[in-house]
């Protein structure tokens, strides 16, 4: 069926009304028209609305077309609208029809009014049309850009004059500035686009994105964004020109994929890798050099205790006995930093460790430089090696020094904080849960963010030649991570820099410190089976023991230590053996010797790592140790120690377990 028009019709003469009606009946529109002649009435109708059409007298007595126009155009501004009238002039045509009127008649000219409503509503239709395909794609782009916010990708998007027209929320962040349109000219400057070194802009030529406006496929190109508030972010950008429609040009799009995080990562396997390339390094030569070390520090140990003071070669020995144990401890400090040392955990106090060694770090730092201790009245108990902890302390503070070369103020602080997934200041490597913090920071000359990244590598130092072997912040590194800690540095050039520990906080009871106090040195007659295949330390250790009255058996093999153990007719109270030995090792050979001489006490000693030394049968800690390079000092005191342990027996017939010993 054909649609009944309805239409509002204002004219105050009712002939005139009905002649217009009967026009458009004979040119076969069916209509129903509702004929007004004031304001009030007009307006009512309006308001009213399912109206298609409004046609309108140009001039009535208390109402004009022009004024009825403007009616329409504030309540039904979509319903078109004719004027049909005898007076109106073509002045007034023009500025109705500027006004928003859709067509205009003369009443002697009824012909044209069918064609013209018509036309009117097929022009109304059409309007129809457009405005819904404009609102489904205002919001469909409602629904992509909302879309485009949730992703953590960065996404821009530029017309074909390099104007930027999509600017989504990760885009927006990574900038830390709104969407605006901003010319290519000005895009590195304004948005701060960065090679990878942070340092140098981007050339427009270089910009992913402009490449891509070229025509050019653009594929993971590395760049920064430095804002001007907020951390600098790398980022991988991939561009793509977009698809023309009609031979136009279009513009272009970049996807930026954050990657700060993934190259923090990057950097720290790096970091792991080195170490861990030096670490076996350092373990690979630990054992010849730790035993010729021994040799060096044991002889001048014994040639000391023969030497007179005052002995014009007592010096020169001291010199060789210092330079053997400087030697040592970069043997130990190349083991710590890549978590290869023996070392012997036990739950401490850190507060009480500062405390024992304050006295010695004010001689340390010189009396330019202030020292500030501020510790936590809380205990602080951490499980660790106490020799460790002073070391990453001695560390820090020598470093802390250095950066000090006009004096300072140095502070040194304990807490104890409860760490979660929100408050961990680090990103990797972070286990929640209690942790003991301690902060070593200075007022000295500050780090750049360059050298932040490197300040834990080994071997790297920005001291001049002959000042730092570049071990020391590795090597605190390295304590800290074999204690299952973790270490955060903040700093900033001119405004000094702090070091903050965090090391696993314990429930466990601290265990008594060994007192320090100087004995003299202990000696006996027990007799001892050496096994070392290394000649030159089995003859020092035998002088070593024969001097201190000890009776001694000497073998250079587990085989032959076996042989000596099964024909030896009198007591053999202690084994000193080497953890590695060919053909038998010192484990094998202790087991052996158990079996037929259970009171026999073991003793073992190595110039390996403790991993080493544990693949070979030796459980790092639970055992009686002794690291090589060692004094006679240490020898004797081992030796006194592990034969007057009570007497106990592991499973698995190890010997007694006496905490590993190095010197």
């Amino acid at each position: 069926m054909e649609k009944v028009l309805n239409i509002l019709h204002l004219e105050d003469d009712t002939n005139d009304a009905e002649l217009v009606q009967a026009t458009l009946g004979a040119d076969g529109l069916r209509c129903n028209v509702e004929t007004v002649c004031t304001r009030e009435q007009f307006r009512s109708v309006l308001e009213r609305g399912n109206l298609d059409l409004v046609l309108s007298d140009y001039s009535l007595p208390s109402f004009d077309g022009l004024s009825a126009l403007q009616v329409v155009r504030e309540i039904a501004p979509d319903v078109p609208f004719i004027l049909v009238s005898g007076t109106i002039g073509e002045e007034a045509a023009i500025e109705s029809l500027r006004n928003g009127a859709t067509d205009y008649i003369l009443k002697h000219r009824l012909s044209r009014l069918a064609p013209a409503v018509n036309r009117a509503l097929t022009e109304a239709e059409e309007r129809r049309a457009r405005h819904k395909a404009e609102s489904s794609l205002e919001k469909e782009r409602a629904f992509l850009k909302a879309v485009l916010d949730t992703i953590e990708t960065g996404i821009v998007v530029c017309d074909a004059n390099g104007v930027l027209t999509l600017f989504n929320r990760a885009a927006r962040e990574l900038h830390g500035l709104p969407e605006q349109a901003i010319t290519p000219e000005k895009w590195a400057k304004h948005y701060r686009l960065f090679q990878p070194d942070g340092k140098t802009l981007l050339e427009k030529e270089m910009i992913p994105l402009f490449r891509a406006l070229q025509g050019e496929h653009v594929q993971d190109v590395e760049m920064m964004i430095v804002p001007r508030d907020g951390p600098a972010r790398t980022v991988l950008a991939s561009a793509r020109p977009l698809p023309h429609t009609d031979g136009r040009n279009p513009g272009a799009v970049v996807a930026m994929h954050d990657i700060t995080e993934r190259k923090s990562l990057e950097e720290q396997l790096r970091l792991s890798q080195k170490i861990d390339a030096v670490g076996r390094l350092a373990g690979g030569i630990a054992h010849d050099f730790n035993n010729l070390l021994n040799v060096i520090i044991g002889y001048s140990d014994l040639a000391l205790m023969d030497l007179i003071p005052g002995h014009p070669s007592r010096d020169k020995i001291e010199q060789v006995y210092q330079a053997g144990q400087s030697a040592a401890s970069l043997t130990r400090q190349l083991l710590a930093f890549s978590r290869k040392q023996v070392i012997e955990p036990r739950v401490l106090e850190i507060n009480v460790v500062l405390t024992e060694i304050q006295k010695m770090l004010r001689r340390l730092i010189g009396e330019d430089i202030e020292l500030v201790f501020r510790m936590d009245a809380k205990e602080g108990l951490v499980k660790a090696d106490p020799g460790q902890v002073e070391q990453v302390v001695m560390n820090l503070v020598v470093n802390a020094r250095d950066a000090m070369p006009d004096g300072g103020t140095l502070t040194i602080e304990t807490a104890e904080v409860d760490l979660d997934q929100d408050n961990a200041p680090w990103q990797t490597g972070f286990e929640p849960g209690p942790y003991v913090t301690l902060a070593v920071s200075d007022t000295g000359t500050g780090m750049s963010p360059t050298v932040q990244a490197r300040i834990f590598e080994p071997f790297f130092t920005t001291k001049e030649r002959g000042r730092g072997t570049g071990l020391g912040l590795a090597t605190v590194y390295g304590i800290v991570k074999q204690s299952g800690g973790n270490i955060c540095v903040q700093s900033e050039v001119g405004h000094g820099t702090a070091f903050t520990i965090y090391l696993p906080r314990t429930e466990e009871p601290a265990e008594v410190s060994a007192s320090k106090e100087v004995v003299a040195l202990p000696v006996g007659n027990e007799t001892i089976l050496v096994a070392e295949d290394e000649a030159v330390i089995r003859d020092l250790i035998h002088h070593g023991l024969s001097a201190n009255g000890y009776s001694v058996l000497l073998a250079g093999s587990g085989l032959e230590a076996e042989q000596i153990a099964r024909n030896y007719k009198g007591q053999i109270r202690l084994l000193i053996t080497d953890v590695i030995m060919p053909k038998m090792s010192g484990a094998d050979l202790a087991r052996r010797l158990l079996d037929v001489r259970p009171e026999l006490r073991v003793l073992y000693m190595s110039g390996y790592t403790d991993d080493s030394v544990g693949q070979h049968g030796v459980p790092s800690g639970a055992v009686a140790f002794l690291q090589k390079p060692f004094s006679m000092n240490a020898l004797a005191r081992k030796v006194r120690e592990v034969l007057d342990a009570p007497e106990r027996t592991l499973a698995g017939s190890s010997p007694a377990p006496v905490a590993a010993t190095r010197d």
